[in-house]
């Protein structure tokens, strides 16, 4: 395990370090790393899970944005032949190049919570790379991502993470679990991509439709989306125009999609 941070903390990069072992142990049993295996760590920080995962003997490659932490990995690790590091924001990451290094990844990474939603789609758009992605979030945002139809916590974000994996929740962390404690409680998810070919047009059309059923959530369907679908539309697939977003299925939405192509 790392001790500490090499440096002072950068509050525009989110930076709270977990220093919980039993956490730690946690998710590197969630992700069991092994050799042969390929591992993209996002916001390594102080290298926590990093010595672990470079013990497992996996082909580890880190982005993390902190110059001054990067160098100091590049450092403890220099002789790991099985670490690389790109210092790098993540949300500019070519993903793409990972493809000339193996065909499928793992990933494990604590989140910064000030860009996770976005991170979160960026991922999704990368799924097909990856075979499981264990990720720490902010516990509000770790019940979005697995809520259900119907339920305070189902919405946009949801509906687009179920759209294209499985969520799974696996463990709570308290903030006292880092340092220094964030404000909120975190959470531990296990997303797990779904297999099959998504065409990029209608995806684009799906992210239309929840935008837009989302958009005004005390809003009915009807009233939401009638620049787009009329009610007798609606009726004709088997959609409730008074309905609200909230009580959708992810397979409702896609017949909202479809009926939307199918009209333009």
């Amino acid at each position: 395990m790392a001790d500490h941070a090499p440096g002072p903390l950068r509050k525009r990069f989110g930076q709270h370090f977990l220093a919980d072992d039993s956490v730690v142990d946690a998710i590197i049993a969630l992700v069991a790393p092994a050799r042969g295996d390929h591992v993209l760590e996002i916001g390594p920080g102080n290298g926590v899970l990093t010595g672990q995962l470079v013990a497992s003997g996996a082909a580890i490659t880190a982005v993390e944005i902190d110059r001054d932490l990067a160098d100091w990995l590049r450092a403890r690790y220099a002789t790991a032949p099985n670490f690389a590091l790109h210092n790098c924001d993540v949300l500019k990451f070519d993903f793409e190049a990972l493809d000339a290094l193996a065909p499928r990844w793992k990933v494990v990474g604590n989140l910064p919570y000030n860009i996770s939603t976005p991170l979160l789609m960026q991922l999704l758009d990368h799924a097909a790379r990856f075979t499981e992605l264990t990720l720490m979030v902010q516990a509000e945002v770790a019940a979005r991502l697995a809520a259900t139809p119907g339920s305070a916590a189902y919405g946009r974000l949801g509906v687009m993470a179920q759209r294209r994996a499985r969520v799974e929740l696996r463990l709570a962390v308290p903030p006292e679990s880092f340092t220094p404690p964030p404000r909120v409680d975190s959470a531990v998810v296990q997303v797990y991509p779904l297999k099959g070919c998504f065409d990029p047009e209608f995806e684009r059309v799906f992210a239309e439709v929840v935008r837009l059923a989302f958009g005004a959530r005390r809003k009915t369907l009807a009233n939401a989306l009638k620049r787009r679908l009329s009610a007798t539309e609606l009726a004709a697939i088997g959609i409730d125009p008074g309905a609200r977003a909230e009580v959708l299925s992810v397979a409702d939405f896609v017949r909202l999609a479809e009926a939307l192509r199918a009209g333009r």
